[in-house]
């Protein structure tokens, strides 16, 4: 019995997930059923998220009534999310078996009546072998003419051998065998379309997602217009229930979003003024007007689906040796054939040596895998950019972690103001937050915000340039600026250097001097981040600042060594103190005070040793080591440009278990992709032997070369459901 818990619930509102729907008729008939139920004021329907916000009167209406008023309209309510998934598996896994059913009794029919009963003599001997061969011919066709076209471009396709076949039963007369090869050609081409579909049904799913419509303020009116026709700058009005057509701002309104789209993360987030949106998500709750940034396929959304869908061309190792082993194998079938029919005389034999060899489950034993395990990670939220990096990631044995915004929540805060060589500290305050202005580091907007609760006015700073790795400098009321590390405060600065050269290479304009080791004691700062802040070279103060672990961080770690994971290491810009603070709470080993460029020096140092490392950052300092290491995984890529091309994998949400979840995927894939291969060896050397031995005839040849193509099918589904954690 589901409990009413299961379900988002806020005083007279729930959540309540629908499967079944499927088109704008269906989400009517959902609508009306649920509006039935006594104590139901209101009901939206929202077809793309598959579930139904309703507004009622707990005294009045129940849950199970609810339910019942939905499955009597012809559609069901999962008990929960992940019974929905099952329900969805379910399915599938339906359809494979029945495929199985359908290929097995045709096997069975040809069997007993064709061999045992002699069925295929008797028609063969009716039958004028001029039509016969006609509609062997015609049935075949389109597969035939494939191959032709293919053997014009000196190309071979997986069903030449079996067109050889073919050919070489209606040589000997045998048109009724060629009939029945053919047949089960079609079958074959059948499951591997099936297979083909059902592997890429979570990433073709994710393109249905996307906006087609968005509703814009032009004049006093508001317009519905194509996508296509919306312009950066405009504003786009969002109503309860639909979807986000663009990534933009929110400049009026509140609403509860539905990001689950964009980050695979099914609770609701808040936005109001000021907060970032994206296209695909879904406004509950709430209306919205938008400031559009971006559209179409610049929008986070449409860059997702543009890399998963280029993720097939990043083939794995895996897979490009099974292209170079197809490429040899038709020859090596070719030969056996040749032999067996100088050796037996029986030319059925060689035609059944070439029908069994279809060499269609070799090319399709490694891509099924890999599609499905990145369609299903992109459900989750997880961006795989191509099968190399699931086997990559599967090998892997070092992992180094990025501190700030990786590890800790992002979010730091000033604990305290130090003034220093005369300077009070509402005077570093204010020359600091007006350096940072334009900042975007996340102790940038610490230092903001602790300004504005101050009541300070930040002033607009004439100059500005981030020092990746240092900090800020900038020209603020004519005095130069800079916040940041003691590399950054031990350097002298050269204002009109620094002024001609605002866009320069170099550093600049600053020289480099001895620390100046201003007098704050260390207990003061220790395990704190420090910002040191400079006035035309002298030390005036600095800022203590901290940040928060992530919760799930400690758990995710400890699953990841459960997995045999032995190096993980911190990196981090920042000062030992802090860095060994956080490095003491979760037991692992670190590096401070480290440069981008110390960063990817370290990575080339581990793969230099002969290892594979995996990289976490929140992909923005970290570019450059993440795009360096083997595998780069991105932390909360959601709306992060340079997320999303440094990375080798996105994780669109900050939680720190999608990171042992995708070593799980990638190690879970790798199994299975090395169980079709092994699937598909076994029954190529087992179906060689038989037909060359004269012990297979070519009907049932024909009739087995699609028992491997189903036995990849079912193996690689198994990627479309949830693995039990062992951990």
């Amino acid at each position: 019995m589901q409990k009413e818990t299961a379900y988002p619930m806020d005083g007279k509102t729930i959540e309540l997930p629908v499967s079944g729907m499927d088109c704008a008729e269906c989400t009517r008939h959902v609508q009306r059923a649920l509006a039935s139920v006594p104590g139901v004021t209101s009901v939206q329907v929202l077809l793309s998220a598959e579930k139904a916000i309703v507004r009622l009167d707990p005294a009045v209406a129940s849950l199970d009534q609810l339910r019942a008023a939905v499955d009597e309209a012809g559609y069901s309510v999962p008990t929960s999310a992940a019974a929905q998934q099952m329900d969805q598996q379910r399915t599938y896994t339906r359809k494979v078996w029945t495929v199985m059913a359908l290929v097995f009794g045709a096997v069975l029919f040809v069997v007993v009546l064709g061999e045992w009963l002699g069925l295929f003599e008797q028609i063969t001997a009716r039958v004028p072998f001029v039509v016969g061969a006609a509609l062997v011919v015609l049935s075949g066709w389109p597969i035939f003419r494939n191959v032709l076209r293919a053997a014009r471009k000196r190309q071979v396709t997986s069903h030449a051998l079996m067109t050889i076949g073919v050919l070489a039963a209606l040589a000997i007369g045998q048109w009724a065998t060629a009939a029945v090869v053919v047949f089960f050609m079609r079958i074959g081409d059948y499951v591997e379309r099936f297979t083909a579909e059902g592997a890429r049904k979570a990433v073709r799913n994710l393109t249905a997602m996307a906006p087609q419509q968005a509703r814009v303020v032009r004049g006093d009116a508001e317009v519905e217009i194509p996508i296509a026709q919306v312009l950066p700058g405009e504003i786009v009005v969002v109503r309860p229930g639909e979807q986000i057509p663009v990534d933009g701002v929110v400049v009026d309104g509140h609403a509860t979003v539905d990001q689950a789209a964009i980050t695979g993360e099914s609770l609701p987030v808040e936005a109001g003024p000021g907060a970032h949106v994206y296209a695909a998500t879904i406004a509950q709750l709430g209306s919205l007007r938008v400031r559009v940034e971006r559209t179409g396929a610049d929008t986070t959304f449409g860059r997702v689906i543009k890399l998963v869908e280029e993720a097939e061309a990043n083939r794995a190792d895996v897979q490009r040796f099974a292209d170079k082993f197809t490429a040899y194998y038709m020859p090596v079938v070719l030969s056996i054939a040749i032999l067996t029919l100088l050796v037996r005389r029986d030319p059925l034999a060689m035609a059944a040596v070439l029908v069994v060899a279809c060499s269609c489950s070799i090319a399709l034993a490694t891509p099924i895998a890999m599609l499905a395990s990145i369609g299903r990670a992109a459900r989750e939220g997880i961006l795989i950019k191509g099968g190399k990096y699931i086997e990559t990631l599967a090998r892997a044995d070092v992992l180094l972690i990025d501190k700030t915004g990786t590890l800790t929540l992002g979010r730091p805060h000033i604990e305290e103001v130090i003034a220093l060589n005369g300077a009070s500290a509402m005077e570093v305050l204010a020359m600091a937050a007006s350096a940072e202005r334009d900042s975007e580091h996340p102790l940038a907007e610490a230092v903001r915000s602790h300004a504005r609760a101050e009541g300070l006015a930040l002033t607009a700073p004439a100059h500005f340039r981030a020092v990746p790795g240092k900090g800020v400098i900038a020209e603020v009321s004519g005095k130069l600026i800079t916040v940041g590390s003691h590399r950054l405060a031990a350097l002298q600065p050269d204002a009109p250097n620094f002024q001609a050269t605002p866009n320069g290479k170099g550093n600049n304009g600053l020289e480099d001097a001895p620390a100046p080791g201003p007098p704050i004691d260390i207990a003061q700062v220790q395990g704190k981040s420090v910002l040191w802040v400079t006035c035309d070279g002298a030390v005036i103060g600095a800022l203590t600042a901290t940040d928060v672990l992530r919760p799930e961080t400690p758990l995710a770690l400890q699953q990841l060594r459960a997995m045999g994971i032995a190096t993980i290491e911190l990196l981090t810009g920042d000062n030992a103190a802090t860095a060994e603070a956080l490095a003491g709470q979760l037991g692992i080993p670190h590096r401070a005070n480290l440069l981008p460029e110390d960063k990817i020096a370290v990575v080339r140092d581990y793969q230099q040793q002969g290892k594979i490392v995996v990289m976490v950052g929140d992909g923005v300092n970290d570019a450059p080591a993440l795009a360096q290491a083997d595998v780069g995984i991105a932390m909360g890529a959601a709306g992060a440009d340079i997320a999303l091309e440094a990375a080798h994998i996105a994780l669109m949400r900050d939680d720190w278990l999608l990171v042992p979840a995708v070593f799980a995927l990638a190690r879970r894939t790798l199994r299975v992709v090395k169980t079709n291969l092994f699937l598909t060896a076994v029954y190529n050397v087992v179906g060689l032997s038989l037909a060359a031995a004269g012990i297979l005839p070519p009907i049932l040849a024909a009739a087995a070369q699609s028992i491997p193509d189903l036995a990849i099918l079912g193996n690689s589904a198994r990627l479309l459901g949830r693995e039990k954690s062992k951990h």
